[in-house]
């Protein structure tokens, strides 16, 4: 059998708001082990520009000069976040409480990405937020207009299980007068709470229901060190699947139980997957480990819409690993992947069937017959990084080879995605 380790790049979601908190934190934070791919570079950049110091320092990663939570300074120029969407949704949170008005921007994709999400909760705490895209009645799209304000408490039920959502409110929360609360159907990652734990705020509540009671001031830590991502890792974990005779071992992904979908959904298709040091090593709050995942017989099982949001970035993958089970895969509840950097339900599905995969979408539903014999075809990234990396993964069990277009996007989240990748061959 063959035996092959992975190291997986830093987490996205940790390292956007490592970089945030650190910069509106009093104090110097020396953040180890940053993801440095082209969205968290757009967070760096953003709070660059509004005076905060964020250096490499060689040997001992970067080092951020906090500079409090009212010590951002107005930008001289627009912001331009790029294709992050977690920045364009986080960041309003913070700047509700500045005393300036600044403009966020983004590629042609960002800017399709609706943003009344966070924009209502924001208004009704005092800021204003004007949205200066697209026009379409009752959705804001960017650029952002916003100008900070003095910001009330409010108590805010969320109609989607959303982690920036939540964050961006949390946020603002930070600067307002009072508890704020953010209740959600069902639980989403909880970095944010976790990292603002670290920087000292209290935060309470637990499942669906969390709150903060604001003004509050952030004092680093020192040190924030962040673990591998799950979301990364979850490629090697289905090549490990589909692939025969392999055993493939990746070292130090994050196991945050809000992340960990993508391990029970596996599982429950019958992948021969082993975790260690869960709970054992934890890096900024959060649970880290090893995953072992040998080559397995999987089985088309029924994934709620409740397990999906707790592996809403690992369907795509998860879809490939459908194509290669014995049996009806039925995926409930995708309606937010049609709101990602693209459609990745119309991305996959039409990827997918090109392999010549039995797959089909019924309203919110994908519906995957697998174990069918796939070829080999030329698709599309769709620009988006997880469908980019998702298809090269399903070319591991096709007859004939896949060709990918458009790879640069894989630099969004995994910039040694393709280094590592060649090491299954």
């Amino acid at each position: 059998m063959k035996a092959v380790s992975i190291t997986v790049p830093s987490d996205k979601s940790i390292s956007h708001r490592a970089v945030m908190l650190a910069s509106v934190s009093k104090g110097t934070t020396r953040i180890k082990n940053l993801l440095i791919s082209e969205d968290i570079k757009r967070t760096i950049e953003a709070f660059q520009a509004m005076g905060v110091s964020i250096k490499k320092v060689k040997g001992k990663g970067w080092r951020v000069n906090g500079v409090g939570m009212a010590g951002l300074k107005k930008p001289s120029g627009q912001l331009y976040l790029g294709n992050s969407g977690t920045t364009m949704r986080l960041l309003p949170g913070i700047l509700a409480g500045q005393d300036f008005e600044v403009i966020l921007t983004g590629d042609k994709s960002l800017s399709a990405r609706p943003m009344k999400r966070i924009a209502g909760p924001l208004i009704k705490m005092g800021a204003t937020v004007k949205g200066e895209g697209r026009k379409v009645k009752g959705e804001v799209y960017p650029p952002l207009k916003i100008r900070g304000g003095k910001l009330k408490a409010i108590k805010y039920k969320s109609k989607i299980a959303s982690a920036q959502v939540k964050s961006c409110i949390l946020l603002a929360g930070l600067y307002a007068d009072g508890i704020t609360i953010v209740s959600e159907p069902e639980k989403s990652r909880d970095h944010t709470e976790r990292m603002l734990a670290m920087f000292g705020c209290r935060v309470k509540g637990a499942g669906r229901r969390v709150s903060v009671d604001g003004p509050v001031e952030l004092k680093s830590p020192g040190v924030v060190e962040i673990p591998g991502d799950i979301s990364s890792a979850a490629f090697f974990i289905v090549a490990g699947c589909i692939l025969p005779d392999i055993k493939i071992i990746i070292k130090n992904a994050g196991f945050n139980p809000t992340r960990t979908g993508i391990l029970d959904i596996l599982k429950k298709m019958g992948a021969d997957i082993e975790v260690k040091g869960v709970g054992l090593r934890v890096k900024s709050e959060e649970p880290a480990g090893d995953i072992i995942v040998k080559s397995s017989k999987l089985k088309g099982v029924t994934i709620s819409s409740k397990e999906v949001i707790r592996a809403i970035d690992e369907i795509p993958v998860i879809m490939v690993a459908a194509c290669f089970a014995k049996g009806k895969t039925i995926i409930k509840g995708v309606k937010e992947l049609r709101v990602k950097e693209t459609d990745r339900v119309n991305s996959m599905v039409i990827n997918l069937g090109k392999l010549g995969s039995d797959i089909r979408v019924k309203g919110e539903t994908i519906i995957i017959n697998g174990a069918r014999l796939l070829h080999g075809a030329k698709v599309s990234s769709f620009g988006d990084h997880r469908t980019a990396m998702s298809m090269l993964v399903a070319g591991l069990g096709t007859k004939g080879k896949v060709i990918v277009t458009g790879l640069g996007c894989i630099n969004k989240s995994f910039p040694s995605f393709i280094r590592l990748f060649e090491k299954l061959d």
